[in-house]
Parts: C-alpha cells; sequence; structure tokens
C-alpha cells in the first residue's frame, strides 16, 4: 500500500471510530435526557428527529458541494462542523442547545462517513470493497465499544459530557492525520464533464428510486435498534440500562465483526450477490427477534451479524448505476431523500410509544427489514444470487 493510501487508511480509521461513537451513544443517552430535562416519549423522539434532519440537509448538498469543489475542502469542512457540534455537548446544559446539536452532529458526521466510504473507493482502487468494510468494521468498534461503556457508566448528564469529550479529541486526531492525505478530485477519470452531471442526471436513473426504498427501509430497521432499544427494554421490558446496553452493544458488535470477517467473502461475491444474501438471513432473523420480544433478544442481536455488510456495500451499489464524477452527488442526494424515512418513523415512533404501547411498536421495524430485502429484490433480482460476480 502506497504512503499516501496508508495515510489516508490511518486519518479514516481514527475518525471512523470517532463517528461510531458519536452516532452510537445517543440512543444510551436517551433515558438520561428524557429524565434530566423531564421529556415526554415525544419531545424524546424530537431529538431522534431532529438528528435525521441534519442527515437529510447535509447529504443533499454536500454531496453535490464534493464533486463540485475541491474534495479536501468538503470532507474537512463537514468534519470540523461535526467536531463543533460535539464541541457544545460538552459546555452545553439545555434541551434547545442539544436539539441543534443533534441537527449539525449528526448531519455532518454522516456526510463525513459517506465521503470517506465515496473516497474509499477512489483512493484504494482494486481492493475497495474490503477496505470499506474493514473501516465500517472499525467503525463498529467506536459504536460498540461506546454503547457498552456509556450503559456501563452512564449516571447523569455530566456522563455525556466527558464521553463527547473523548469523541472530540479523536476527531482531531483523525483529521490532523488526514490532512496530508492528498485527496482525488472530481473530474479526474474523464467520464463526464461535471458541469453536466447533476441532480437531475440522478433522478433520470431507475436504480434511484430502489436505492432509496432500500436504504429508507434498512435505517428505519437499523436505526430503531440504536435508538430505541435500551428505551424499550428498560421501560416496557424491565432490564437495567446496563443489560438493554449489552444487547444493544451485541447487535452492534455482530456488526463490527462481520464487517472484518466478511470482507474477503463481499470481495468474492460481489456487490450485488453479498446485498442479497446477507439481506435474507438478516431479515429472517430480525424478524424472529422482534416476534419474541424479550425472549428473543438475544436472536434480534444476533441478527448484527448479517446486517454488518449491509450499509457500506449498499453505499458503494451507487457506483455500479452512476459515473465515479457523481457518486457523491447521487449517493448524498440518495441517502438524504431515504433520511425522510428516519424524519418520518422517528417523529411517529414517540407517538406510536404513547398510543399502541411499545411492544406493538417494537415490531414495525422487523416490517420495514423486510420492505428493504423485497426493494433489493426488485433492484437485483433473486437470478443474481447465483449468477457469477458482479
Amino acid at each position: 500500500m502506497k504512503k499516501n493510501a496508508l495515510l489516508a487508511y490511518l486519518g479514516f480509521l481514527i475518525l471512523m471510530i470517532a463517528l461510531g461513537a458519536s452516532d452510537a451513544m445517543r440512543g444510551v443517552f436517551v433515558p438520561i435526557f428524557g429524565e434530566h430535562f423531564a421529556l415526554s416519549n415525544t419531545q424524546r423522539s424530537l431529538i431522534i428527529t431532529v438528528s435525521y434532519v441534519g442527515n437529510l440537509v447535509f447529504l443533499l448538498f454536500g454531496g453535490r458541494l464534493a464533486d463540485t469543489k475541491r474534495r479536501k475542502l468538503a470532507f474537512f469542512g463537514a468534519a470540523a462542523l461535526w467536531m463543533g457540534a460535539v464541541l457544545s455537548y460538552i459546555f452545553s446544559d439545555s434541551y434547545m442547545a442539544l436539539l441543534v446539536g443533534m441537527f449539525f452532529s449528526m448531519g455532518a458526521s454522516t456526510l463525513t462517513s459517506t465521503l470517506i466510504n465515496v473516497l474509499t473507493g477512489q483512493i484504494f482502487i482494486g481492493m475497495s470493497a474490503m477496505v470499506v468494510n474493514t473501516l465500517f468494521f472499525i467503525q463498529g468498534i467506536g459504536t460498540t465499544g461506546s454503547q457498552r461503556l456509556a450503559g456501563m457508566f452512564a449516571d447523569g448528564f455530566s456522563s455525556w459530557h466527558w464521553a463527547n469529550l473523548i469523541v472530540l479529541i479523536l476527531g482531531l486526531i483523525g483529521a490532523a492525520v488526514l490532512f496530508f492525505v492528498r485527496f482525488p478530485q472530481p473530474g479526474s477519470d474523464g467520464v463526464a464533464p461535471l458541469e453536466k452531471f447533476g441532480f437531475r442526471k440522478v433522478l433520470q436513473n431507475r436504480a434511484f428510486y430502489f436505492l432509496v426504498l432500500i436504504l429508507g427501509f434498512y435505517f428505519v430497521a437499523e436505526h430503531s435498534v440504536m435508538n430505541w432499544l435500551v428505551t424499550t427494554g428498560t421501560e416496557e421490558f424491565g432490564l437495567s440500562i446496563d443489560s438493554a446496553s449489552g444487547y444493544l452493544s451485541l447487535f452492534f458488535g455482530g456488526i463490527m465483526v462481520g464487517r472484518l470477517a466478511f470482507a474477503p467473502l463481499v470481495q468474492k461475491l460481489g456487490v450485488k450477490r453479498s446485498i442479497l444474501l446477507f439481506g435474507l438471513v438478516g431479515t429472517v432473523l430480525f424478524g424472529i427477534g422482534s416476534l419474541l420480544q424479550e425472549n428473543g433478544l438475544i436472536v434480534l442481536a444476533l441478527s448484527g451479524l448479517f446486517f454488518s455488510i449491509l450499509y457500506p456495500t449498499m453505499v458503494m451499489m451507487v457506483q455500479l448505476y452512476y459515473p465515479a464524477n457523481g457518486v457523491a452527488t447521487a449517493a448524498g442526494m440518495i441517502i438524504s431523500v431515504a433520511t425522510l424515512f428516519d424524519i418520518g418513523w422517528n417523529a411517529l415512533y414517540g407517538v406510536l410509544m404513547d398510543t399502541i404501547g411499545m411492544r406493538t411498536a417494537y415490531l414495525l421495524p422487523a416490517a420495514a427489514m423486510a420492505l428493504c430485502f423485497l426493494s433489493c429484490v426488485g433492484l437485483l433480482g433473486l437470478k443474481t444470487l447465483w449468477k457469477g460476480k458482479e
């Protein structure tokens, strides 16, 4: 691996740990936010909803910026906004400040990780599927580790301040390493003039609509676990925060281990076959675990092993349908529109918990995962499973 690629990998690695921790801790701290600020379920769900509104705004415009301007400038701009929001968590102590911070931290962190995904395919040519899944494995260390540690040691709002201080330090170290990396510039592949590839061309591709459905339903399923499993476990299933966060960290621990263990298999099978195979098994296990409720928590947690390669490989799939000089634009637009599913679902979930009850609401993410898999079948076709690598 060349020096530039090695530096990029090291910087991405450190930053992915911090990004994973930053995104994941929110779900563990939701009960603490509710107690500290005396929030209703609807107010707690607003914390999650606002964060996904940030995703939509940042990805919609940030992806286009990365394809039309200097990628390094766009990348560091997103990372700086994310770290600024994390800094605000350390010093603020109000519900409104928390909401504003969620908008910027989640939006900017998702844009940063998406740009890492896109850049990986252009820096590590010939081995991008393996590298992107190992990087997301590293992100899983940040996700799982932060969830477990937060579950064990979070005993009040001050724990939120200290956790974000650690995240900020890691982010600054990763950014310092990446400052010395040469980023590939948009349009260098000669596919088409940049000014001729915009939002209209993204929409003209039939794959756009399937990719939005695939990612949108996937977001509802995975993020429901991240954001609401601890709340449901403690308030409906009678678990302690430590025990509930244990199942949460096991789910994301499976995602973490799977991204490392299955990366060579994804490289061998190809993007499309991997998504169908892992999507099928993950959907079945997730559905069984959800139906069994508290008795199926271990099954639901183990489904994370098969969720592992889905998101990074789905984002890589965008590169199969769009030219290299428009991938960031397409990926940003697809993920931002798919984020509408997150926004609508999390705005609704608090209301559903109050009306139909936590146990019934708990079943709905499994239905979303089934719709995700069916959307994959609609785009790729089941025949892809026994066709050659693609």
